[in-house]
């Protein structure tokens, strides 16, 4: 059995982000989604926020669990039993940053594989950072984001 740890921020979880869980999913036997536990004040969401809507978001899918964690990644993935790191590129930019991150944990932990999934195309513009500036100026990022998310950002911001 293949475990395939997905880690990330996820602040908030995005269409973009299912899809790379959802095809992780259909490659490895079992999928850890890692929300990396971010200080209060550096993010939008809480960690129990975000680990919530990243469950409920993959609820249909028996082969994924959602768990919080803190520290290094490469240490987590051990702690799951993973061999396998799986990461989401959308562009050259996220290539370069991602290559030197797999070449440090690869240095750290050599028993893990980095695995790459290409964004798909109609995420390739969508990203944490982007979903959050636009919702907090207005912005109805409901094709964007699973609809509790969307409606948990209406609500950070005062939409709804």
């Amino acid at each position: 059995m293949v475990t395939a740890v997905y880690p990330g921020r996820f602040d908030p979880v995005t269409n973009g982000h299912l899809d790379i869980t959802r095809r992780a999913a259909s490659l490895f036997d079992r999928v850890v989604v890692a929300v990396y536990d971010l200080p209060p004040h550096s993010s939008l969401f809480s960690t129990e926020e975000r680990v919530a809507f990243f469950r409920e978001a993959v609820r249909d899918m028996e082969n994924v669990v959602v768990k919080p964690f803190a520290g290094l990644t490469v240490d987590f993935a051990r702690r799951e039993g993973a061999k396998v790191l799986v990461r989401g590129i959308r562009a050259v930019t996220d290539f370069e940053a991602e290559f030197d991150m797999a070449l440090m944990n690869k240095r750290m932990a050599p028993e893990l594989e980095s695995v790459f999934l290409m964004a798909s195309l109609e995420h390739l513009f969508v990203s944490g950072h982007r979903i959050r500036e636009v919702a907090s100026l207005g912005y109805d990022v409901s094709g964007l984001v699973p609809p509790h998310v969307a409606e948990a950002l209406r609500r950070k911001f005062g939409g709804g």
